[in-house]
């Protein structure tokens, strides 16, 4: 069978990979930096990024993409690919990305290690349990869990008012009987009968945190300063309070070192945390994406779904955060999908149609427009299909030219690196011809509804926020408390700049209803959920699971 007929997995279980040592030795890390987890994976020390913390950072790119559709889009083998072709070309380049999470492995979306050749490999040791991240801020998340309900057991000297625990437990599984739950069932003996739920394991500050601390010592901090719930007298109860924050990180000292791997063309990628865009802020951690900068003259990262969701909150929150200047934007669109934003079903994609294109453009125009909102030069890079026309791909080139945005096809699903030199020269080409003027979008010391506002009007192209009156409470308790000065997290549907994810396109008129605001004060963010939002999803009626299996020596099918 050519490879040209293979699936992804089938690509990937073929690749030639290169023991991982010899890759951290190609690409700057030490034997004595890295922590092995098998021949072909391994954890990154603290000591490579202290040896290396007087050296110039190199050039940071964001991939992210127009708001996505069942058509798919391609951003994570674009971002792969990216990596690949500027390799091919000469630089010493990097890739950052989000780990998978199993929910959506299992699900409806498979993995996130790319596609056709333009994967990271191993694909099925990313997909599936990798080096136990996951599972360390499951364990972590879950202690803090069992602390509250175990102190309120034993006397709640804390007096927490058990009607106003906010902390949740977490799977990383989607699993929907578990959204609404009650504990303690079973007498005396097994504490005190309270109301609970779960979320996936992607959605917990813990994610979050892991994400944006700088350290070991920064993340414990972080987790002491998490809200619990509160007490009788309505002051936040914190994990510092209960005195759990120093095991927390302890359960964390590996997870908190990024994770080295490679892909089929033995580009270094550096994989570490791997929080929803939806539902919470969708980067990959700041530790990895620095160290990355270190390492590479150029590092390639990306953020979850479309601009208005994962690129907003990389630049609003990561980069202010961290304290990164981001020099340019690569924006992911196929014809396909901007036909889906024009008005064709799905069924009918593979027939040509201009108009559509034309009129679905507006998508990846409002997304453009909003990356130069946060001064940064932008290229708009098209995934090529098989179906796509030669009218269909003259005319969007026309209309980004038209709307000043330069643009590149590439084809590298097909073809890997090789298929991306074309959209890398250019990129190369920003990078060294246009300056960035990066800042954010927001005073992060405005009010929570100045910002809200801000991000609807500026990114959504909405005309203002509803907040239900519960939503409106909890502003004010904020407020009250001081908490109230931090970045906003949205968490909304992402197929749409609304808040209804059958509204394609770029709508107008619109207002995002706002029914549920919380803080992450260990995170430093604030979470304002829209009605429509799960942080726990459910599997769909044929769940992805039923494709996945596995023969008697080992090898896994299914897995995409």
């Amino acid at each position: 069978m050519s490879n040209k007929f293979k699936s992804d997995i089938e690509i990937a279980q073929s690749a030639n990979m290169l023991p991982i040592s010899e890759i951290a030795k190609n690409y700057g890390i030490l034997e004595d930096e890295l922590e092995h987890y098998g021949k072909y994976k391994a954890k990154v020390s603290f000591d490579a990024m202290k040896r290396l913390e007087s050296k110039e950072d190199g050039k940071l790119v964001l991939v992210t993409a127009i708001s996505p559709t069942p058509a798919g889009e391609g951003k994570s083998t674009t971002c792969i690919g990216l990596g690949q072709a500027l390799n091919k070309i000469g630089q010493n380049a990097y890739i950052a990305l989000r780990e998978p999470s199993l929910g959506p492995v299992f699900g409806v979306k498979g993995g996130a290690a790319g596609g056709g050749h333009a994967q990271v490999v191993p694909m099925e040791d990313i997909n599936l349990h990798f080096t136990g991240d996951m599972h360390a801020i499951t364990a972590a998340n879950n202690l803090l869990s069992a602390a509250i309900d175990n102190h309120i057991h034993h006397g709640n000297a804390l007096r927490i008012d058990a009607r106003e625990i906010v902390w949740k437990r977490v799977v990383d599984m989607n699993d929907r009987a578990l959204r609404n739950v009650v504990v303690a069932l079973g007498g005396k003996v097994c504490g005190f009968p309270r109301q609970d739920g779960f979320m996936i394991t992607v959605a917990s500050e813990i994610m979050a945190i892991l994400c944006l601390a700088q350290d070991l010592m920064d993340l414990k901090e972080k987790f002491g300063d998490i809200i619990i719930g509160y007490n009788l007298d309505g002051e936040p109860v914190t994990a510092r309070d209960l005195n759990v924050h120093g095991a927390m990180a302890m359960l964390m000292k590996d997870a908190i070192k990024p994770n080295l791997v490679q892909t089929l063309e033995n580009t270094p990628v550096l994989i570490h945390g791997g929080p929803f865009a939806n539902i919470a802020h969708g980067c990959n951690s700041l530790i990895a994406t620095k160290l990355a900068l270190k390492l590479g003259d150029v590092v390639i990262t990306e953020a979850g779904f479309g601009a208005d969701l994962g690129a907003e909150k990389f630049l609003d929150i990561k980069c202010r955060k961290g304290g990164l200047k981001p020099d340019a934007v690569v924006i992911v669109a196929t014809i396909r999908a901007l036909k889906m934003h024009g008005g064709v079903a799905k069924a009918d994609l593979g027939e040509e149609n201009v108009e559509a294109l034309k009129k679905g453009f507006v998508n990846l125009a409002k997304q453009v427009e909003n990356m130069r909102k946060f001064g940064l030069p932008v290229l708009v890079a098209v995934n090529k299909f098989v179906s796509d026309t030669q009218a269909e791909v003259d005319a969007l080139i026309e209309k980004c030219r038209d709307f000043g945005v330069e643009v590149s096809l590439n084809e590298c699903w097909e073809k890997g690196g090789e298929g991306g030199v074309e959209m890398a020269e250019k990129l190369m080409h920003i990078l060294n011809t246009q300056t960035s003027h990066y800042a954010p979008i927001y005073d992060e010391t405005k009010t929570i509804d100045e910002k809200l506002n801000t991000i609807v009007k500026e990114i959504y192209g909405g005309e203002g926020v509803i907040v239900e009156p519960a939503a409106r409470k909890q502003i004010k308790k904020l407020e009250e408390l001081g908490l109230d000065k931090l970045p906003i997290c949205m968490a909304k549907t992402q197929y749409s700049f609304t808040d209804d994810p059958t509204a394609m396109g770029a709508p107008t008129g619109f207002h995002i209803t706002i029914k549920d605001v919380r803080v992450s004060a260990g995170a430093g963010f604030i979470v304002c959920q829209t009605s429509n939002i799960m942080v726990m999803p459910g599997l769909p009626k044929v769940p992805a699971a039923n494709n996945i299996d596995i023969d008697a020596n080992g090898t896994i099918s299914g897995l995409f």
